[in-house]
């Protein structure tokens, strides 16, 4: 766990809008992955388990949550702050549109973003790998219009 707890707080991250409730999340997830430990048959990547586990974890966790209300304000001040050290206002305007993504899309950014191929993408989100390549171009079309809007 330690050699992929990045995983988790980057999904955290991008499911929460501050420190309480990303702690809270990632107690969650930690929890449920310890307690679904054993299901984990070894027929893929231990990465690609934990993704699942986790994304899984912290989208049942949205929806439980009602007062968890995600304002797309709120998202882009949070990637704001966290990208403060960078002066690049393309990436800080690609964070805020990826904020503004389904919660779906923003799974599907993620993983590509960290270099998953479209099969590793579609095994921990339990869709074809068809199916992340089309929504992907379809992410990058609304991305690209959100920041052209920008």
């Amino acid at each position: 766990m330690d050699e992929h707890q990045g995983i988790v707080h980057h999904i955290c991250s991008l499911y929460t809008n501050n420190g309480e409730d990303r702690n809270d999340l990632f107690q969650e997830i930690m929890y449920q992955l310890w307690k679904s430990f054993k299901s984990f048959q070894k027929q893929s990547k231990f990465s690609t388990w934990l993704y699942r586990v986790a994304l899984n974890t912290a989208i049942t966790h949205l929806r439980k949550d009602k007062k968890m209300n995600f304002t797309m304000l709120d998202e882009a001040k949070n990637i704001a702050a966290e990208l403060s050290d960078s002066k690049d206002a393309e990436i800080q305007l690609l964070y805020r549109s990826i904020s503004k993504l389904s919660r779906i899309d923003r799974a599907i950014t993620m993983l590509y973003l960290e270099e998953n191929s479209y099969e590793e993408c579609a095994e921990i989100l339990g869709i074809t790998a068809y199916n992340v390549g089309v929504r992907l171009n379809r992410i990058k079309i609304k991305l690209e219009k959100m920041m052209k809007e920008n």
